[in-house]
C-alpha cells in the first residue's frame, strides 16, 4: 500500500525564466526534458522526455526553484 502513495503523476512542468540563472542541474538530471537556450536559461524540450520521478528530481535540483511542477489536476506539487 505504501508503494501506491509513491506513484507520481505530473501533468505540467513550467520554467520561470525570471528565476532561472542557468545553473543547469535540471539539464544534467533530465537532458531529455530540459535544455538551455541562447540566453542560458532553461526551457522544456519534451515534457515527457523522462519519467515523472526524474522530472521532479530535476526540479528539486534547481538552486532557485525556477521549475514548477503540477499534477494532472493542475495542483502545484513543487516547489
Amino acid at each position: 500500500m505504501s508503494e501506491e502513495k509513491k506513484v507520481l503523476k505530473i501533468g505540467k512542468v513550467e520554467v520561470d525564466r525570471d528565476l532561472c540563472i542557468g545553473a543547469a542541474p535540471c539539464v544534467t538530471v533530465a537532458p531529455g526534458v530540459f535544455q538551455l537556450d541562447e540566453e542560458n536559461k532553461a526551457y522544456i524540450v519534451d515534457q515527457k522526455g523522462a519519467d515523472d520521478e526524474t522530472i521532479l528530481l530535476a526540479a528539486q535540483s534547481c538552486p532557485t526553484q525556477a521549475i514548477i511542477v503540477y499534477d494532472n489536476e493542475g495542483n502545484q506539487i513543487y516547489p
